[in-house]
Parts: C-alpha cells; structure tokens; sequence
C-alpha cells in the first residue's frame, strides 16, 4: 500500500458536493490539530478551486512544467527537454507555495491523450517523491471517476469519499469506490455526506462497502463564505463543517 510514511489523503465525488471545501478544511483542522506538522495541499483539481479556499495564489503548476518539456521536445530540443526532466523535482519546489501552515501544489489543466505519457509517468513519480517530504498530503481530486485512473490518485493512504444526500451523489461515491479497487493502492476508505438539509434521510443513506464516517449539516456560514471570497481559515471554530471533518478524520485514525 502507502510505504512512506506520509498519510496521503485523496478526497473523490461527484462535482457540486463540496469536495473542495472538505479539502480545504482537512488542511486547516491538520494544522491547527497538529501543529508543527508538515502538511501538502495538492490540487488535481483543473478549475484551482482549492488555492480560493486555502487564500493560495498560483503563479505555476506541474502542468506548466510539463508543457515546457513538451514543447522542447516538439521544437527537435531533445537534450534541452532531457535537462528539464532532470530537474523537474526542483522546478516542481520552485511551483510550491509555502505558507505559514502548509504548502501548496497545483496540478494544473487536465491532460491531453497523446503521446508524452512517459513525461507525465515521470512527474507522477515526483509527486510520489515529493510525499516522502510531508507527513500529510491532502489531495482534492477532479470531480468524477476519471482521475483515479491517472496521474496523483495512484497511491494513496486514506480514500476519502464525499456526497450528499442524492442517490446520484452516493451513486458515483460507489462507482468511484469500485474503479479505485481495481487500480488504486489505498489503506483506508471512507466517506463524508456533506451538506446536508434533512437529518431524517441519513438513515437511508448508504455506500456499499465504506462506512460513512461523519453526516455534516449544510453550513450557512460556509456558504457565506465561499460567495464572499473568504478562506476557510475565516470560519468560526463552532463551524458544522469543522466539527464534522474533525469527527471523520477521528474516525479513520487520521487525527
């Protein structure tokens, strides 16, 4: 499974669920929850909709990195393209973003079908080096099942799955689960409802095969949040939301 010692935290679901957000706040609740703790936040996630609610600002993605590469190859550069893959781990810190609590990693645009898989093959491994510097990778994945099948959603400790309360929610949750057996390495697997507006359907709700580790109320805090530009790092400590990541993370012995 996952043989670093990080604990690599990949949050999957259906898009509109508000994945991004959990995301952001697994970050804030590890390093408030365990300070001094070297945390990643790695957005797969094409829309950058992670760095929002983190207060991150992108100047570069592993992306960027890649089409570089790509294009010296393209202009007949073979040797200049080689040097780059060479120092791809170091261009790769140089797209990091440090902050106070937590460093910052955007993937970038989603990638082409083509014939560079190799360059990519090769940055996934960074990134999978990368993992051996921290001791937590939280990664908000594409919404969707595509990007278990590629690039960072390969290995992963702890499998996070988020839905709300639709069928069609708890539906690709359950898709999603059944693609990552087949071809992701992973230790744990659980799953958050998120926004939820009736507590008397939970008892109907359910994933084959993953125990839902926390019911989160739809927060109107949150929500007042994300329409004004805030940061989850601005919600208050009594927050719905927070509780309920503290109360998942507990639950599948991330805290």
């Amino acid at each position: 499974m996952n043989d670093s010692k990080a604990k690599i935290i990949a949050l999957a679901g259906k898009g509109g669920v508000g994945k991004t957000s959990l995301a952001a706040t697994i970050v804030r609740v590890l390093t408030e929850d365990r300070p001094g703790s070297r945390v990643l936040a790695i957005d797969a996630d094409p829309a950058v909709g992670l760095s929002t609610a983190l207060g991150v600002t992108v100047t570069s993605t592993l992306d960027d990195i890649r089409r570089a590469v790509v294009k010296s190859a393209e202009d007949g550069r073979p040797r200049e393209a080689i040097e780059m893959l060479n120092e791809s781990r170091f261009r790769i810190f140089d797209a990091m973003v440090e902050t106070k609590g937590f460093s910052f990693l955007a993937i970038g645009r989603p990638e082409n079908e083509g014939c560079f898989c190799s360059v990519n093959a090769y940055l996934k491994e960074v990134v999978s080096m990368l993992a051996g510097d921290f001791d937590y990778v939280v990664i908000d994945g594409e919404a969707g099942v595509e990007q278990i099948q590629r690039r960072v959603m390969e290995k992963v400790s702890h499998l996070i799955l988020i839905s709300d309360q639709s069928r069609k929610g708890t539906h690709v949750a359950e898709t999603i689960k059944a693609v990552a057996d087949e071809l992701v390495m992973y230790d744990r697997v659980g799953a958050i409802i998120n926004r939820v507006t009736n507590p008397e359907l939970n008892e109907f709700i359910s994933i084959e095969g993953v125990e839902i580790l926390a019911f989160i109320p739809a927060d109107t805090q949150q929500a007042a949040n994300d329409i004004q530009g805030k940061t989850v790092f601005e919600l208050p400590e009594e927050s719905k939301v927070l509780y309920g990541v503290r109360e998942a993370l507990r639950k599948i012995e991330i805290l």
